[in-house]
């Protein structure tokens, strides 16, 4: 079975071919510029490979947002009201299905990605868990009961409401809330706050910055701890990187939980942890959504 996916994501979009079972048979990356030149350029590389005698299953498209979900809207696998440039109200699930008549798996790149993770990464074996990405902005993926969330709309974990630490006057970055979760917690707001990345920090202030950080991050999850009673939280994008986040932040969430309802997996090691599948837990989810779009046309009802 050879299964197809493409993760939109607001910067670059990646193409990948590769197994049921995960592994990548070729993969290309390109800038996101506009819908005209990069939704060509995915179909041109699916085609490319059926043209040499390859057979694709399935497509899945784990895409920025916001993304209409649900089946019967007109703009079902349109993104909607984006703030990316020249985005809003473009189709990406119709041209793709225009051209190969196969499955499409659709969904956001953060559902896409806790589905890899549950299907080959730091997930496996569980059916209750959240993803969630803090880079630029801050999104979050949860899957329940073995299926990823959806509702009215996609969940928007970045636009949590926390409490503000007493000794921080910064505004936040959010354009529509402020100091919402995303607003006091991502890349965008640390580097704003500091004046500089965190990868660019060293010492007393990456100390500084780390302890803030795993203190908004420990507040935010607290929300989706008390909401979604997750198995696991896997944290991943860049933020993830900063050197000693985890400890801290494992620290910060369980002080912030205050032994309620007292359970020892929340203060365990491997409650809040980064993804298995490191880097490519974004382009995999696309691969899953592909997976799991195949596996409902052939076995109505599962997953």
């Amino acid at each position: 079975m050879t299964l197809g996916g493409i993760e939109a994501g607001g910067t670059k979009f990646v193409c990948l071919l590769a197994t049921e079972a995960g592994d990548v048979i070729e993969e290309t990356r390109f800038p996101t510029t506009t819908p005209y030149q990069a939704i060509p350029r995915a179909i041109a590389f699916f085609a490319r490979f059926i043209a040499s005698g390859g057979t694709l299953d399935a497509i899945g498209i784990a895409s920025f947002g916001p993304i209409e979900l649900r089946a019967t809207d007109p703009q079902y696998g349109f993104i909607v009201s984006t703030p990316k440039a020249g985005w809003s109200y473009t189709d990406l699930v119709g041209p793709v299905h225009a051209a190969f008549d196969v499955p499409i798996g659709f969904d956001t790149d953060v559902n896409g990605a806790a589905v890899a993770e549950g299907r080959w990464g730091a997930a496996r074996g569980l059916d209750d868990f959240v993803y969630i990405t803090v880079g630029t902005g801050i999104g979050g993926g949860a899957v329940c009961a073995g299926r990823p969330v959806h509702g009215l709309v996609h969940p928007e974990m970045g636009h949590l409401a926390i409490p503000r630490d007493p000794d921080d006057d910064f505004a936040g970055v959010c354009p529509f809330h402020g100091d919402c979760f995303e607003g006091m917690a991502s890349g965008s707001a640390m580097a704003a706050r500091w004046g500089q990345g965190a990868e660019t920090m060293s010492g007393a202030r990456l100390e500084r910055a780390v302890s803030l950080e795993a203190t908004y991050l420990a507040a935010g999850l607290r929300n989706i701890v008390y909401t979604l009673a997750p198995q696991r939280i896997i944290i991943g994008g860049g933020v993830a990187n900063v050197p000693g986040l985890f400890p801290e932040l494992r620290d910060r969430l369980a002080a912030t939980l205050g032994s309620y309802p007292g359970l020892s997996e929340h203060e365990a090691d491997d409650f809040v942890v980064p993804p298995g599948l490191g880097a490519m837990a974004g382009p995999l989810g696309a691969v899953a959504l592909a997976e799991l779009a195949l596996r409902r046309i052939s076995l109505p009802g599962t997953w």
